[in-house]
């Protein structure tokens, strides 16, 4: 498998339920900011689904890896895809550990409303506790892209005119949602980089 895509090796050896030698083409080959990544993602992807020894014996090494990976931004993401996978390949080494306090004060100055944000991640009372800093920003993140999505389809239904006033009130209205909502998005990602902000090393 040596000719092929780092990818298409991690997908062969899945398939073939060969987690081990799924683990060593990632392990092998030098990281980059695409395939690499895709590669770890679909094997945390496997892993999120194992249990037990079965797991420990795939995440661990998994996790050292990632640990090694010079570029900063890259394992980071590469932490963040394995949560969406419910897998954590963070001990407070690579994202800042953030507390309760500090959502809250973030939250505020970015405008978001962390009801939104517990519909998704159990959040503690205590100001001091520690939060998960992961999931927190990947709901951050796609609220972001939620309401990106959604202005810009807004936006499509509005023409394009010279003066606003040749628009109907309806059409007004559509704009003004996109707008508010390309602000919400704008938002959600202060929010997501603002935990983050810190997380950079290397």
């Amino acid at each position: 498998m040596w000719g092929s895509r780092v990818t298409d090796a991690v997908e062969y050896y899945k398939q073939r339920g060969e987690n081990r030698f799924a683990f060593r083409a990632v392990r092998d080959r030098g990281p980059d900011k695409f395939r690499w990544r895709n590669a770890v993602s679909s094997l945390t992807q496997t892993i999120g689904v194992l249990r037990g020894h079965t797991r420990i014996r795939l995440e661990e090494p998994v996790r050292e890896m990632v640990l090694d990976v010079d570029d900063g931004i890259l394992r980071r993401e590469v932490v963040l895809d394995a949560r969406r996978h419910r897998v954590d390949l963070d001990r407070g080494e690579i994202l800042p550990v953030r507390t309760m306090g500090d959502l809250r004060r973030t939250a505020f100055l970015a405008g978001t409303n962390l009801d939104l944000v517990r519909r998704y991640v159990r959040l503690p009372d205590d100001y001091e506790a520690p939060i998960d800093t992961a999931g927190v920003v990947l709901v951050g993140r796609a609220m972001c892209e939620q309401y990106r999505k959604r202005a810009q389809q807004l936006m499509l239904e509005v023409p394009l005119v010279d003066e606003p006033a040749r628009l109907t009130v309806r059409q007004r209205s559509i704009l003004a949602q996109a707008e508010s909502d390309g602000s919400e998005s704008s938002r959600w990602a202060a929010l997501s980089r603002t935990l983050l902000g810190d997380s950079i090393k290397g």
